[in-house]
C-alpha cells in the first residue's frame, strides 16, 4: 500500500531578526495508493520543503504526515527520493552506485547485485553497468538515480524536479521512460515540476500551490488515457485549463 495523508501541515523557519518565515501553512492532502501526483507552484512556495517533510528529512512545525496510517517521524525505508542533482558517487561504477543503498541496509553481496542489475535493466542501462558517472550523459545519470531509488523498493517515490536540468529532447524521453517504469512497478509517485506541459503529460492529478506560504490553491484531475499526445486538441485543452487555474488571483497572490 502507499496511501499518504497530510493533515494541517505547517512549516516555519526562524530568521536572524527573531521573526519566523512560514514556508507551508495548513496544507491538507491525500495521495492515493499507486497515484502519480504532480505538484506545481512558483519558486519559493515550499515544494521542496514539502517533499523533505514527506521524506522525513525535516520535521514539521505543525500537523502530521501519515503513510498507510503510520505517522512519519524521520527517514523511512518505505519512502525513496530522487533530487534534480544526481548525487552519484564518482568513484563507484554505475552498478555499485545502484547497489549502494542495499549495501547500507546490510544485504548480502550476491543479492544486492542481483537487484542492482535488475533495476539497471529496468532503466535500460545494463550495457553501462561498469561505466562511471563521468562517462554518462545527464539523462543517463538521472536514470541511474531512479534505479538506485527503486532498488530499495519504496512504497512512495518522491521526485524533486528530476528532469529540470535536462534538454527538452532528453526530458521528453525520460518522461516516457518514467511512466513506463511507474506502470510496471505501480509506486505512488509525487513529482515536483515547474512545467505545466510535463505535469499534464504525466499526472493523474495536479496540485497547484500558492506563493509562500504554500497552500493548496487548486487540485486538477486528468482522466486522459496514456500515452498522451501532446499535439492533440484534448491535451491542449487540459493544458489551457491548468494554466488558467494557475493564473487565477488566488493562486498568484500570497
Amino acid at each position: 500500500m502507499g496511501e499518504l495523508v497530510i493533515q494541517n501541515l505547517t512549516q516555519t523557519f526562524p530568521r536572524d531578526d527573531g521573526t519566523a518565515l512560514t514556508a507551508i501553512e495548513h496544507l491538507n492532502l491525500t495521495v492515493s495508493d499507486k497515484e502519480f501526483l504532480c505538484v506545481l507552484g512558483p519558486s519559493g512556495c515550499g515544494k521542496t520543503t514539502l517533499l523533505r517533510m514527506i521524506a522525513g528529512l525535516d520535521t514539521a512545525t505543525g500537523g502530521e504526515i501519515l503513510l498507510d496510517g503510520e505517522r512519519i517521524t524521520g527517514p523511512d525505508p518505505r519512502i525513496g527520493i530522487v533530487f534534480q542533482e544526481y548525487s552519484l558517487f564518482p568513484w563507484r561504477n554505475i552498478l555499485d552506485n545502484v547497489a549502494f543503498g542495499l549495501e547500507m541496509q546490510g544485504m548480502e553481496r550476491d543479492e544486492r547485485y542481483r537487484l542492482a542489475e535488475q533495476y539497471l535493466d529496468l532503466v535500460g542501462l545494463t550495457p553501462f553497468a561498469k561505466s562511471y558517472p563521468s562517462e554518462l550523459s545527464g539523462g543517463m545519470r538521472q536514470r541511474v538515480a531512479v534505479a538506485r531509488a527503486l532498488a530499495l523498493d519504496p512504497v512512495v517515490l518522491l521526485m524533486d524536479e528530476p528532469f529540470g536540468a535536462l534538454d527538452a529532447q532528453t526530458r521528453n524521453m525520460l518522461q516516457h521512460e518514467l511512466l513506463g517504469i511507474w506502470e510496471k512497478t505501480k509506486k505512488t509517485i509525487i513529482f515536483i515540476t515547474h512545467s505545466v506541459d510535463e505535469a499534464v503529460f504525466m499526472a493523474d492529478r495536479i496540485i497547484v500551490l500558492t506563493p509562500r506560504p504554500g497552500r493548496i490553491c487548486e487540485v486538477f484531475s486528468i482522466d486522459q488515457p496514456r500515452p498522451r499526445d501532446r499535439t492533440s486538441v484534448e491535451f491542449a485543452k487540459v493544458r489551457r485549463l491548468v494554466l488558467d487555474l494557475i493564473n487565477q488571483p488566488k493562486c498568484t497572490l500570497p
